[in-house]
């Protein structure tokens, strides 16, 4: 997603659990009913769970009543030997006897009530009135029963009714849209019942990326889509010139990174103008985007370029868990940043990681963590070192490895890890496969360490030519820095490999002209004096 700055300190949520899996839920049946005479939900939930082991028990995620707000519980059915309560944030099953491993059932839950978060029920810019699902990281049992957690992928369909005013957009394709009329009253008056709109994915995915928006509309689908693949825009009325101005840059977007990384792996993308309370969140098939997104002078095509990244990179190949958030966040980042360097240049890619560097400096000034990061305040993860310095971290790895094999790593691991979920070691191990060269120490310092290198420079001059020291405080890395001097009127390009807290680099001659370092911001560092 793409933050709004706010969030990284204002909303503390529960970590869901590292421990491994004791169910595999494999598909998700939601009916929900909307209303606009209340802010209440109903809904069912039909769920196909897979049980890797033996089990006696097992609970799925639901928030439950607190004062006015939470889902209330009013049927389980379907699997005859179990018993069920409704405790906390959580159902909870029992089985008169243990079930096997490898054994699938069906599971029917019925449930009401108004949701505290998750299902964004509110007011557009407009006025009018709006449901947008919004999920991450694990909001998801604000409003749907499941297993809340980034690595149990599931297909899944959303059947909702809704007032007739409203259309439904969501994930994966839809399958019906249909307005019921019924006779009323003797004289057979004709009127309209609510519409039920029926959404289907058939591609795994995890809850974090499951949604509905429902809302008055204005849709169009892009006549340069992608073969196969309708690109469209969903927007507000009001703002429809603008909005499908805007975001019609996504589908030159989908084909950049369908040709980068891999095909596109859905069968449709909508862009969505919505409530979520990120700038943008990367839903699978389905962005919703924040209502400012829709400006009419397409300030946002760096969000829209993020978003449409994270359908590779955290929908389709996901983290084990949020502690490597950076595989999401940070590939979304860098990508968006390859995809300005096609379209705009080297100096416009080069603008944009110095920008991002000065992010990173600034929050580990005052942060101690590492990017790979277990903390259980999950929004906190939306910091500099998922996004930015995760970014720099692939784009140091392409400066280790070189253009071409930096491009078969990323393919190669989303081709392994799609529909899958990876950790920060898998990438390692990927890395190395495709290089032929040993990396840990490479992951290890950047990405399991916090903060970044301080180097400090020394330069001298004399008729002998030009002596550079670098001086490493704190910890040492290895390091290549690339380096600009003039000799005898011409210009030169040095990389000097660092390898402990002292460096030094010489070169006889007439070294005229400043002496530039990281000319073309390759290395994430910071200058001390």
């Amino acid at each position: 997603m793409f933050r709004k700055l706010f969030l990284a300190t204002s909303f503390v949520a529960a970590a869901a659990a590292a421990q491994a899996q004791d169910i595999d839920v494999q598909h998700y049946r939601f009916h929900l009913k909307l209303s606009d005479s209340s802010d209440r939900i109903e809904g069912e939930a039909r769920m196909e769970i897979l049980f890797p082991k033996e089990t006696s028990a097992f609970s799925l995620d639901l928030v439950g009543p607190k004062g006015s707000k939470g889902m209330t519980v009013t049927e389980v059915g379907s699997y005859a030997n179990q018993k069920w309560r409704q405790e906390g944030d959580k159902i909870r099953f029992e089985f008169d006897a243990p079930v096997n491993a490898g054994q699938k059932h069906t599971f029917l839950v019925k449930y009401r009530g108004i949701p505290a978060d998750g299902l964004i029920i509110s007011k557009n810019k407009h006025g009018e009135r709006t449901f947008f699902a919004d999920n991450w990281p694990n909001r998801a049992h604000h409003w749907i029963p499941c297993n809340d957690r980034p690595d149990d992928k599931a297909t899944f369909e959303f059947i909702v009714t809704a007032p007739s005013k409203y259309q439904v957009i969501s994930n994966g394709e839809l399958v019906n849209r249909e307005i019921k009329m019924t006779a009323n009253g003797p004289s057979g008056h004709v009127e309209l019942t609510p519409l039920v709109t029926h959404w289907r994915c058939d591609v795994a995915l995890p809850t974090k990326v499951m949604v509905i928006g429902a809302a008055r509309f204005a849709v169009k689908t892009f006549a340069d889509s992608p073969a196969g693949i309708p690109v469209s825009a969903w927007v507000y009325p009001q703002d429809s010139t603008k909005g499908f101005y805007d975001y019609a840059l996504a589908p030159s977007i989908v084909k950049f990174f369908s040709e980068y990384i891999a095909p596109f792996p859905y069968s449709k993308l909508a862009n969505v103008q919505s409530k979520t309370i990120f700038g943008g969140m990367e839903n699978a098939s389905a962005i919703f985007y924040a209502e400012e997104s829709v400006t009419g002078d397409r300030k946002w095509e760096d969000v829209i370029a993020h978003e449409i990244a994270h359908q590779w990179f955290g929908d389709m190949a996901s983290e084990k868990s949020f502690a490597h958030l950076w595989l999401s966040e940070g590939f979304a980042t860098y990508l968006t940043n390859i995809y300005f360097e096609k379209k705009y240049g080297a100096d416009a890619l080069r603008k944009r990681l110095e920008a991002d560097r000065k992010q990173v400096l600034d929050f580990v000034k005052s942060s101690k963590s590492p990017v790979v990061d277990s903390t259980s305040n999950l929004m906190s993860l939306l910091n500099a070192n998922s996004y930015q310095k995760g970014g720099w971290v692939l784009h140091m790895l392409r400066q280790e490895v070189g253009d071409a094999a930096f491009q078969k790593i990323i393919k190669a691991y989303y081709n392994k890890y799609k529909g899958g979920n990876a950790e920060t070691r898998d990438l390692q191990a990927i890395a190395e496969s495709v290089s032929s060269r040993e990396l840990g120490y490479f992951f290890d310092q950047w990405l399991y360490r916090p903060g970044v290198p301080r180097l400090r420079f020394e330069e001298k001059r004399d008729e002998d030519g030009l002596k550079l020291k670098i001086y490493q405080e704190g910890l040492v890395y290895r390091l290549n820095l690339e380096v600009e001097l003039e000799v005898g009127g011409r210009k030169e390009r040095h990389v000097v490999r660092i390898t402990g807290p002292e460096t030094e680099f010489k070169r006889k001659g007439n070294v005229t002209g400043k002496l530039v370092i990281d000319p073309d911001a390759s290395l994430l560092f910071e200058q001390v004096k």
